[in-house]
């Protein structure tokens, strides 16, 4: 399955031209694209969906989307083990 997931914007660099972010999903952290939202900031949450931030969320309902995600073991599913 590939969802859209929200995850928080831990830092932003430039790699090779490309706008890059790490981004914490609920304690598994990733690299995400953030070319399609450029003015995402750090502390922000940001939804994902393969690799590429495709737009902002506000804090409450990404806490409330992962901590829902993580009681029907979907986070699990998508990163694997914590």
């Amino acid at each position: 399955m590939c969802l859209a997931v929200p995850g928080q914007v831990k830092s932003i660099s430039e790699r090779d031209g490309t706008l890059m972010a790490d981004v914490d999903f609920g304690g598994v952290r990733k690299d995400v694209c953030l070319q399609y939202v450029p003015d995402a900031v750090v502390g922000e949450y940001v939804v994902v969906h393969v690799g590429f931030a495709i737009q902002r969320l506000d804090e409450d309902s990404a806490k409330q989307t992962l901590a829902n995600f993580e009681q029907l073991g979907i986070l699990e599913e998508e990163f694997g083990a914590k």
